[in-house]
């Protein structure tokens, strides 16, 4: 029988081999794949044991630089989301940085307490709508509910943030609603007051009917959606011009009983036009773009100016205010006129659309009411001008309006409206229009309607030249941010409208007297306690008869409304107004109110003004951008700054520096993820498990063990073909049944479709909705109404998977398309990569027993060290250097492209070409060279990416560097690395650089080829496009033919009689430039020479053809170069030059393969057996005569490549032996495996 036995010095019987050696393992074990949840959650256990966070904070001397960070305040009435994951790291990534790079970074956590999305929420909780609701259950008990759902989900929120390794200081957060903040919040209003920024005003506002209350225009900018709308051509019937109408043109129907006016702007050309027989008056301009949708001629009778028509009295579509049809009153000079339904003048008529007459309802249009206001001065007594306004504040028509109207929401009366106009004869043409409306963004079902009411204002734009003066003075990233998005809403600023007609948020600290008008707005408590020592007494009583009482709400309602005043000798006595503020202001006041600025000191304002840093996603840009740099600039002017110490030399611009603005997380066909719509991935699911809640729907005609789901919420777990998933109620998870899982077309989102069966064991059953359960409902379904559907054979990828994939997949300030599988995706980019290596590294110096510190006397500089250590420790130093000056500009997605490169570089190239020192016996100096390398690099790596991969680079520190002594106890206190400059080789890392581009070509010439890299070939043939590359290529000959797995390296300056190059012009693109010379250039480009061509596109980007004389330049969008191999080769072409494989076969190349793919085979067999790297085995190899004939011959090889001490080639496997049946390459293959 055919056996083969390696020598003494191979392992045989008599050596003495270090692998059968015990040895000590210096370093932990580790395995290459891992559940990195659990490792998450040992580093966060040791993270609160060391107290590692609060260390960080006091790591840096008190002298050292400040990193001032401000954090947005997030509302805790609603569960975090990806979009909430995505801000928190990165600024998680940029102050850890910071801190690493020897900066104090406070880092202060906020709660956003206040305003509309606390209140639609409590609403939901007590299932009423509106503010009548609200009083009649009470403003006392809805305001203690409004606190109870602030911090509802607190728990959530701080198990969040420290689950994804965002570190910030929760224990002493600022919260928007306490007295201290707020009394900051009144202290910046009362300076606003005394400058005269703050005042009432009747406008026309931005006004949520169901809510009550206008609202900002940050808040109306962040609900805009496209809607269809009800377009109409309405006739307004001339009183003196019988059978000639003004056509008016509007959008909003409802609005129409409200009309007092028709505007048209004077210098403009209108036209009178015949339709039928009857006369109709619009704008020249427009004329044919109303005649194409009458489908009629419209032939003009008579031309005639703006100016005609003004004064001119009309009948207006609704009779709902008749009694005023013929009111008159007396202008200023005395003359009697009509008060409604005239011709005005108005220079904000447009002719881009319409028919160029405005209809005017100034009770809902904001330049309409303008042009009342200024009507209304015409007048003798401006009041007898009324204000025609059929709406209620709760957005219903009222008592004007006809009973058919009365009490229903204007929107919904529009259809009605419509049809009333058709049959009364008014309406010329309707139809719909697509366009943007605003919704409430707190409750996204109900639009915002313009309403005129009374408000309180900020006078922004007394001060608008000087916020856009500071936002220019800002570094915003993106850039086109400052002058584009933010740019553009300074620019077109109106005054703020702060009062909100609502219950639970600051209070509007502005005490009017009831008998003389006379205003104050104190400042503090104590300024209060000062007007009346008893003001708070109902509180305090309050307080007494019920000790829970939180006693921040004595500053809030209803409590605050009691608090009155009198000064002695005046009449009358100080009220609070009933309002609260936009909450936008409370957060916006953070930089000052977080400290109780002034009230409480001013140090540390003085400290932390201006921030150098803040992030939020792009709706900020309308949202607390907006109110941050209005508020610092209205309340911190120069006189201010100085008398509170602040140098206003050193704060510009403030309140903050750089302004990174993120994008949206979409789904992964780049929607916007919505939980209501149900395409969101938890992120549960990416941290901890993965699994998700589903409502239950039984269908009995399903078998028992068989769940079907849609197949976006099967895409959403990353499954494929039929699965096998945990099924449980979602209070019992013990309690878990089987179920083989399905896609199903036609289920809604997260919604399970079960067998009755089922349903029985697992007690649970069908809710009242059924299937139609909205995706955020189901959450808070019963939980005999829903079930989790879990994947428990592929462990969630982890935070730092996550916090990787947001870094990595695309600049921060684009939208990112985000999915499990896509997540895990990028975690093999760098994650992945490098934990293989950290455990290749662990297993073969533990084999070694290398120890760094043990062994520190055979520590070479890297000069002295083999080209592969000078190579990567030159890229290791080439990328601390670039990616330190990323991420100080803040550039991370491009510093994380530098990483991963440097990773694969790692992964890919050093340890690759490195296996052979780490596999062979002893430990010379060349193999402890490699294993310093490795751990210099590792090491290196896990300072350079702690900020990315806060927990992974935790456990390396902990293994590699901690035990090695005179380190930090946590890489996260440890400095960031700074590049050794002494390391740099840019002529090797230009070197390797070439020749890793030319084994790239040459493995994707493989890879379209289907050959496989075990299947050595005869030559690679690379034709070099310069001679510099071609000395490097002799250089490292050896190294190339050994990554292609070729026999012969050939080296060529021409491909001629090997390739054919084809160049393709793109006749679209350059037809349009070229013309009559398309032809011409076609030509030349046939007859160029297409390396040069593709050279020159690959380095420069473009290239230039000579066309008739004339020299053209073309970029890659004009013209495409490949390169095409003749019979026998196979060709990949880069900026290196071209790279021909042969392809042919000889037998001889194919037994070579074959023997190859039956190592790797066995390598596969004993890893899939668990065994150690250095376990020794005994192979039997059963095969047909062509396989043993390829083995015999090479049985040393295979022994000493398998660390097998005895190989025997017969038909069956021995006795004890494993027996493997394999297929080869077409042979049948058995394989007897056992250790020796």
């Amino acid at each position: 029988m055919p056996q083969y036995s390696p020598p003494d010095e191979l392992g045989g019987a008599g050596a003495t081999r270090r692998f059968l050696l015990p040895y000590r393992a210096v370093f932990a074990k580790v395995t290459p794949v891992t559940d990195f949840v659990a490792l998450e959650n040992r580093v966060l256990d040791l993270w609160a044991e060391r107290r590692i966070f609060e260390k960080s904070l006091k790591r840096n001397p008190p002298d050292a630089p400040t990193f001032v960070f401000y954090e947005g305040p997030p509302t805790a009435n609603g569960l975090p989301h990806n979009g909430h994951v995505l801000t928190r790291v990165i600024k998680d990534l940029f102050l850890r940085y910071r801190t690493m790079r020897g900066q104090n970074v406070p880092r202060k956590a906020g709660w956003d307490t206040h305003g509309l999305p606390v209140e639609v929420e409590v609403e939901k909780e007590l299932r009423i709508a509106g503010k009548a609701a609200i009083e009649a259950y009470g403003v006392e008990p809805f305001v203690r509910r409004c606190i109870e759902s602030v911090f509802r989900y607190t728990a959530e929120w701080e198990h969040m943030t420290k689950r994804i390794g965002f570190w910030v200081d929760l224990d002493d957060a600022y919260v928007t609603f306490h007295e201290s903040y707020v009394e900051s919040v009144w202290w910046a209003l009362s300076e606003l007051f005394k400058k005269d920024l703050l005042y009432q005003g009747h406008k026309v506002v931005w006004w949520w009917a169901r809510g009550g209350t206008a609202l900002s225009a940050a808040e109306v900018g962040q609900g805009y959606r496209a809607v269809d709308d009800p377009s109409v051509y309405v006739r307004f019937p001339l009183v003196d011009e019988p059978g000639t109408s003004l056509v008016v043109w509007t959008t909003t129907p409802w609005t129409l009983p409200s009309n007092a006016f028709a505007a048209v702007k004077r210098e403009v050309q209108y036209v009178v036009v015949r339709l039928g027989e009857e006369r109709l008056i619009l704008a020249e301009t427009l004329r044919q773009a109303v005649a194409a949708k009458l489908g009629a001629e419209l032939p003009i009778e008579r031309t005639l100016r703006g100016e005609d028509l003004v004064g001119k009295r009309y009948r207006p579509p609704f009779d709902w205010y008749g009694h005023l049809r013929d009111a008159r009153a007396p202008l200023a000079d005395g003359r009697p006129e009509h008060l409604l339904w005239r011709v005005l003048d108005a220079p904000f008529v447009e002719l881009d659309t319409g028919t160029g007459i405005v209809h005017e309802a100034p009770a809902f249009g904001e330049v309409d009411f303008d042009l009342f206001r200024s009507e209304r001065q015409r007048f003798a007594r401006p009041e007898d001008l009324p204000l025609l306004c059929a709406v209620e504040p709760d957005g219903q028509f009222g008592e004007e309006a006809p009973e058919r109207y009365r009490g229903r929401f204007v929107k919904e009366v529009d259809r009605d409206l419509v049809r009333e106009l058709k049959e009364q004869g008014s309406l010329l043409h309707a139809e719909q229009i697509r366009h943007e409306y605003p919704f409430c963004v707190r409750a996204e079902q109900d639009p915002l309607i313009q309403y005129a009411r009374p408000a309180w204002y900020i006078r922004t734009t007394a001060l608008i030249d000087r916020a856009i003066a500071q936002n220019r003075a800002i570094d915003w990233l993106p850039e086109h941010i400052k002058e584009g998005r933010f740019g553009d809403f300074l620019a077109n600023n109106v005054d703020w409208a702060l009062s909100r007609e609502r219950y639970w948020g600051t209070p509007l600290n502005i005490w009017v007297n009831d008998q003389t008008g006379a205003m104050d707005a104190p400042a503090s408590v104590s300024q209060i306690l000062e007007k009346n020592p008893d003001a708070f007494a109902k509180f305090d009583e309050d307080k007494r008869r019920d000790p829970s009482l939180s006693p921040h709400l004595r500053v809030h309602k209803p409590w605050i409304d009691q608090v009155t005043w009198t000064r002695p000798g005046e009449p009358g006595v100080y009220r609070r107004v009933p309002e609260v503020i936009d909450c936008w202001f409370d957060s916006g006041a953070m930089p000052f109110a977080q400290w109780g600025f002034p009230h409480r000191g001013t140090a540390e304002l003085v400290r932390a003004f201006p921030a150098d840093f803040i992030s939020e996603a792009i709706d900020q840009t309308r949202g607390w951008f907006y109110s941050l740099l209005m508020i610092s600039t209205l309340v911190f002017d120069d006189e201010t700054q100085k008398r509170f110490g602040l140098d206003p030399a050193r704060t510009s611009p403030h309140p903050f520096r750089t302004c990174m603005v993120l994008g949206h997380v979409c789904d992964r066909e780049g929607k916007k993820e919505s939980k209501s719509k149900g395409n969101y991935t938890p992120p549960e699911v990416i941290v901890d498990r993965v699994k998700m809640d589903f409502a239950v729907v039984r269908d009995d005609s399903l078998a028992d063990g068989v769940a079907e789901i849609c197949p976006e919420d099967f895409d959403g777990l990353d499954l494929s073909g039929s699965p096998t998933l945990a099924i449980s109620r979602a209070d019992a998870p013990g309690a878990a049944a089987t179920v083989t899982v399905r896609g199903k077309k036609g289920l809604a989102r997260r919604v399970v479709a079960v067998g009755g069966a089922l349903c029985d064991r697992l007690r649970v059953s069908e809710g009242p909705r059924g299937a139609k359960v909205l995706p955020a409902e189901v959450p808070r379904l019963a939980a005999g109404e829903r079930v989790v559907l879990e994947d428990r054979t592929a462990p969630a990828p982890g935070a730092d998977a996550f916090r990787w994939f947001f870094f990595a997949s695309n600049p921060p300030w684009s939208n990112t398309r985000h999915s499990l599988s896509s997540v895990r995706a990028l975690q093999k980019e760098l994650p992945l990569k490098l934990r293989n290596v950290y455990a290749f590294f662990t297993i073969y110096a533990n084999i070694d027993a290398f120890d760094p510190v043990a062994n520190g006397a055979g520590r070479r500089a890297a000069s002295e060290r083999a080209m592969l250590d000078r190579w990567i420790l030159s890229e290791l130093a080439i990328a601390t250097r670039k990616a330190t000056e990323l991420l100080d500009r803040y550039r991370v997605h491009e510093a994380t492209q530098v990483l991963t490169e440097l990773v694969d570089g790692l992964s890919n190239w050093y340890v690759r070409r490195s296996r052979d020192r780490f596999w062979k016996s002893g430990l010379d100096q060349d193999k402890l060279d490699a294993h310093f390398t490795l751990h210099e690099c590792l090491t290196t790596l896990a300072r350079l990416l702690a900020p990315f991969l806060p927990f992974a680079t935790e456990e390396m520190w902990q293994d590699l560097a901690v035990p090695t002594g005179s380190v930090a106890e946590s890489v996260h206190l440890a400095s960031y690395p700074d590049a050794d400059t002494r390391a740099v080789d840019e002529v090797l890392s230009a070197e390797m650089a070439a020749v890793r581009e030319v084994v790239s070509l040459g493995l994707a010439v493989r890879t379209a080829q289907k050959l496989k890299v075990r299947q050595p070939l005869e030559s690679a043939q690379v034709v070099v496009a310069a001679q510099g590359v071609a000395e490097i290529l002799d250089r490292h000959r050896a190294l190339v033919e050994e990554e292609l797995n070729v026999h012969r390296l050939v080296l060529r300056q021409s491909a001629e009689g090997l390739v054919r190059w084809v160049v393709r012009p793109n006749f679209k693109a350059l037809g349009r430039r070229l013309g009559k010379k398309m032809q011409a250039a076609k030509a030349a480009l046939g007859s160029a020479d297409g390396m040069a061509l593709r050279a020159a596109l690959e380095e420069k980007g473009r290239c230039v053809v000579d066309v008739e004389g004339e020299s053209i330049e073309l970029g890659r969008d004009d013209v495409e170069v490949s390169v095409e191999a003749l019979p026998g080769y196979a060709a990949a072409t880069g900026r290196a030059g071209v790279v021909l494989l042969e392809t042919t076969l000889t037998p001889d190349l194919v037994d070579e393969g074959l023997y190859r793919e039956v190592l790797s085979r066995i390598q596969a067999v004993r890893k899939e057996r668990g065994l150690e790297y250095t376990a020794r085995i005994a192979l039997t190899i059963a095969g047909s005569e062509r396989l043993i004939a390829v083995l015999e011959p090479r049985a040393q090889e295979l022994a000493q490549e398998t660390l097998a001490l005895q190989i025997l080639f017969r038909r069956e496997p021995g006795p004890g032996a494993s027996s493997h049946e394999l297929e080869v390459d077409g042979e049948a293959l058995r394989l007897g495996l056992g250790l020796s």
